[in-house]
């Protein structure tokens, strides 16, 4: 069976399975429009799906996902900038009242900007990977520096960190997120998911620290 194929197959399960079982809500998508509250910038990589890992209903989170969940700075240039233009959308058209930036663990994005493997791939293979993920080497040469004096330090989980603060930064230059935050009309998170042992943790504002999420409801 080929990859289409099992494409396909997922569809009629789909068909006849949840949409089927959520008829209404998808109805009154249909007619009414979108209207979500949250906003998830996550990562392409296929292992890790948002609407999954918060097992949220259609409707309910404006997902945008690209290579190592990164959000640029905001640059007014008169080019086309595909995650800012997705960012304006939710907040100005959408008024999500959160934004999440979830990264995850064994991010390959991450993975090759601390191996540098696109660094200068100016041209043809890699140009675009190397182009983008240079938005971090900042935050990759500060954990390169503190990786090799500390052998403790598990580089690729530091820079998948840093890579969430740095984006949380980057949303706040973007003048239409930084007015909503001030007047309390947005909050912005940051969230790791690991995808060996399924743990989420979420950014304390108050400590600084990715801490788990517990699985207890109150």
């Amino acid at each position: 069976m080929s990859s289409l194929d099992s494409l396909i197959d997922g569809y009629r399960r789909f068909r006849v399975g949840s949409y089927n079982d959520q008829r209404a809500r998808f109805d009154a998508l249909a007619h009414a429009g979108q209207a979500p509250q949250i906003m998830v910038i996550a990562c392409a990589d296929s292992r890790v799906d948002p609407t999954r890992i918060f097992d949220s209903a259609p409707g309910e989170m404006f997902v945008m996902r690209n290579v190592a969940n990164l959000v640029p700075p905001y640059e007014a240039d008169g080019a086309t900038h595909g995650s800012s233009a997705a960012i304006e959308f939710a907040v100005t058209q959408l008024e999500v009242k959160h934004i999440v930036i979830l990264g995850h663990a064994r991010c390959g994005g991450i993975s090759a900007s601390l191996t540098g493997k696109f660094d200068r791939a100016a041209e043809g293979h890699g140009a675009f990977i190397g182009r983008w993920m240079a938005a971090i080497e900042p935050a990759r040469d500060q954990v390169r520096a503190a990786a090799a004096l500390s052998p403790d330090i598990d580089a690729q989980r530091a820079l998948e960190l840093a890579a969430i603060r740095l984006g949380l930064d980057n949303l706040r230059t973007f003048p239409f997120v930084a007015e909503r935050v001030d007047a309390g009309e947005l909050t912005l998170h940051g969230a790791h998911f690991d995808i060996g042992d399924g743990i989420l943790r979420m950014l304390d504002n108050d400590n600084g620290r990715f801490e788990p999420v517990l699985l207890e409801w109150n």
